[in-house]
């Protein structure tokens, strides 16, 4: 599990992997150069570590091809090596099995289920299912301690016979398993009012807020979660961007703020 300093994640998400259906002739290397060069970026301002994530390999069916796992293990591999004091997850979209298997060979700390541990939703590719079962089955193959952190309900999906959001978070942990949650409203407010029905529930469960994070609302949000993971933010508002430095900063330094407040008040 994370230690109880900050826990101020980015999302590392790499240029489309060779294979996937917008990769437009870039090696191997050269992905891992760039997202190297990222995660640099991210490590100098002070961010406590990086989920990676092959966003950009969409559209996506559920479960991962040969390829994505290859790559997305010797990426990892290569982080871990670079960076062994900073937090490392994975999220292999959308395939939460997957996201398991290139964690254990990697070392990583965390794996984090977006799409999906419980339930169903509809995505572009169809039906997404579920997986806690078929991950259980390969932490008991492998006597495997990883952290599952789930989400329960992102904001973005789309679920079918959807129980209320806190309802499903408390199911998710205490009927799934997780190990951790990862949890965000539309908005500021709706993230605060989903915290702190949650935290009456699961009030021992870490629960990270998972989206619509910014530098203008997270330092209010960190003062009452346990961690944030930032994308889209810093990134002027699209995921392929680069890194907009100055606003990392930012983002950085307000959380940090909200959460030495929330280490005062505990």
């Amino acid at each position: 599990m994370m230690s109880e300093r900050s826990r101020i994640l980015a999302m590392l998400q790499p240029d489309p992997l060779p294979g996937s259906y917008l990769n437009q002739g870039e090696s191997f290397p050269e992905i891992t150069e760039h997202a190297m060069a990222e995660a640099a970026q991210l490590a100098k301002i002070g961010y406590d570590g990086f989920i990676l994530q092959n966003m950009h390999d969409g559209p996506l069916r559920q479960h991962a091809q040969p390829q994505t796992l290859t790559y997305m293990t010797m990426l990892a591999a290569e982080l871990r090596r670079a960076f062994p004091d900073k937090y490392l997850g994975i999220l292999v979209n959308w395939d939460g099995v997957a996201s398991l298997a290139v964690a254990e060979a990697a070392r990583a700390d965390f794996i984090r289920v977006e799409y999906l541990y419980t339930g169903v939703s509809v995505g572009l590719c169809g039906m997404v299912e579920g997986q806690c079962a078929e991950i259980l089955d390969l932490k008991k193959k492998l006597g495997s301690t990883m952290p599952v952190y789930a989400d329960a309900q992102e904001v973005s999906g789309h679920f079918l016979a959807a129980p209320d959001k806190i309802d499903e978070g408390v199911r998710i942990v205490q009927r799934a398993y997780a190990d951790g949650l990862f949890m965000s409203g539309k908005d500021q407010q709706e993230s605060l009012d989903l915290i702190q029905k949650l935290r009456l529930r699961l009030p021992k469960t870490p629960v990270i807020l998972g989206g619509r994070a910014t530098g203008d609302n997270i330092y209010e949000l960190m003062k009452v979660y346990d961690g944030v993971s930032v994308a889209t933010w810093i990134k002027d508002g699209n995921m392929r961007n680069p890194i907009n430095l100055e606003k990392a900063e930012f983002f950085y330094e307000e959380a940090q703020r909200g959460w030495q407040t929330r280490m005062h008040y505990v």
